[in-house]
């Protein structure tokens, strides 16, 4: 679904400094059971913001409430400033791609891209630009149908881009997209970034968005888990040092020498992990050395965005059993 609407007068930023989304207590039931649940958190002007959380967590929901799609039960939500309660005056500084693009199949890509420019009130040199920018113009006369799933999530990101937004907010962009295209998507998302777009993508590719991304949201149950600047979340959780020893007898040795040394360690078989930093590298191989242990690996463990979700998000975590 890519969202666009027509402009409104009384589309006025009243803050330019301010974030460009804000929700407090933001909550949205489906009869019994609760989507979001007083969900609050920030995102700043600029940037890439990762929005992520496991399979019904209420990404696409809350986007929805955003967008204007559907109306909160309960809490308060604000778009460039303004609040969601009436999102004619915000939309058309949005760019959005909601799931798949709807767009007409027997239309070229140009012609698809001409009626919603029409449909929003957007120039129609908007077209041949938010083309060039996916890389889709040597294809814009071929119709939608016999385009690639990558292709169609392409020109649904060129539709979202055609009010030149302030805010451009995307579910799950690099679907159907081969190595290199989602590479070329992840540059895109910089380079609009560094033109002052704010730029929210929610996925579950986190090694995109950990590439991508300069903050993060992360929910799960429709709570907030985590807001805030990527590389301190990344920084925050534990690195380790592992080795894996020639001879798997000499693992409980080695980790008995580092226990002595003040870092806790773990076996299995014949890998050692360490609690320790990077630098505990080479101090671990001068106890091996020192001990006559031959190593296979040695390596420095480094935390990435796919392992702390899963830590952060797991229901066996005991802080989430009720």
């Amino acid at each position: 679904m890519t969202v666009t609407t027509t402009p409104s007068p009384l589309a006025i930023r009243p803050d330019p400094s301010g974030p460009v989304v804000r929700v407090e207590a933001l909550t949205k039931d489906f009869g019994p059971t609760r989507a979001v649940n007083e969900l609050s958190f920030e995102i700043p002007a600029g940037g890439v913001t990762g929005f992520v959380g496991p399979n019904g967590s209420g990404k696409s929901t809350t986007f929805r409430m955003l967008l204007g799609l559907i109306r909160p039960s309960a809490g308060n939500g604000w778009v460039l400033g303004h609040p969601i309660s009436d999102p004619r005056r915000y939309l058309h500084q949005v760019g959005a791609l909601v799931e798949a693009p709807a767009l007409y199949p027997k239309l070229s890509g140009h012609k698809n891209l001409l009626a919603l420019a029409r449909l929003g009130g957007f120039p129609a040199s908007r077209i041949g630009e938010v083309l060039d920018v996916v890389d889709l113009t040597d294809r814009a006369g071929d119709r939608y149908e016999n385009y690639s799933l990558g292709m169609k999530q392409r020109l649904g990101i060129a539709a979202a881009l055609l009010p030149q937004p302030k805010l451009l907010m995307l579910d799950e962009p690099t679907n159907g997209l081969d190595p290199a295209g989602t590479v070329e998507v992840r540059a895109l998302f910089r380079r609009l970034a560094e033109s002052g777009t704010a730029v929210v993508v929610s996925s579950h590719l986190l090694s995109e968005i950990q590439a991508a991304s300069d903050r993060l949201v992360m929910i799960q149950a429709g709570r907030l888990v985590f807001s805030g600047a990527l590389d301190e979340l990344l920084a925050a959780q534990r690195s380790s040092v592992t080795a894996v020893t020639a001879d798997p007898a000499d693992a409980c040795r080695l980790a008995e020498l580092a226990q002595v040394a003040g870092r806790p360690a773990t076996v299995c078989g014949a890998r050692i992990e360490v609690d320790a930093d990077a630098d505990w590298v080479s101090q671990l191989s001068r106890l091996a050395i020192d001990a006559d242990i031959v190593l296979r690996e040695l390596r420095a463990v480094q935390p990435d965005l796919e392992t702390t979700f899963l830590e952060m998000t797991s229901p066996t975590d005991p802080e989430a059993t009720p």
